[in-house]
């Protein structure tokens, strides 16, 4: 079964506890998506609600994942650029799909469907992404075609004595 996706879903209810959900246990699980475990979901309100804002500001889009139940199951957030050299490509931030779907190549449909929308954004001719060194991200991400541009060594404290490697990665779109 594959995930149903769609771009810049209404916001409701369901979709905010979904996406707080999923941002939470993909946390605790150990996902490199901003935070470091133990959080609840009172620590990653805060968070949807600033890419709430810039949904509702234009400046971001939103790509969210169902599974066939019609639960959120997966996530992207396709961040415009506003510096005005720079307007030709978007930033990919936030990429999660729920542990409980991992290994079932919904990882692989979900970058699919951020570039096949960013694709369809006028102007755009690549997408960065930035990723969490010595998690192993990076390998899938040149997997779905992506190539690290760039890195800066222990810019990431996840704990005392723990820094990682920032990397940034670039898929050219034509």
């Amino acid at each position: 079964m594959s995930l149903t996706f769609r771009l810049d879903p209404p916001v409701d209810r369901a979709l905010t506890e979904g996406i707080v959900g999923l941002w939470t246990d993909v946390s605790n699980a150990g996902g490199a998506v901003g935070f470091v475990p133990p959080v609840v979901p009172d620590d990653i309100r805060p968070e949807w609600i600033k890419q709430l804002a810039a949904i509702t500001e234009g400046r971001s889009r939103l790509l969210a994942g169902y599974d066939e139940d019609g639960a959120v199951a997966a996530t992207a957030f396709l961040t415009y650029n506003t510096h005005r050299l720079m307007r030709h490509w978007v930033w990919l931030y936030t990429v999660m799909v729920h542990p409980r779907h991992q290994g079932k190549g919904y990882g692989r449909e979900l970058m699919a469907a951020a570039e096949a929308a960013a694709r369809g954004f006028d102007g755009i001719d690549a997408i960065r992404l930035a990723c969490r060194g010595g998690t192993g991200v990076d390998r899938f991400y040149v997997a779905c075609g992506y190539k690290e541009v760039g890195r800066v060594p222990g810019a990431i404290r996840v704990a005392d004595g723990d820094d990682r490697d920032d990397i940034t990665m670039l898929l050219p779109l034509n």
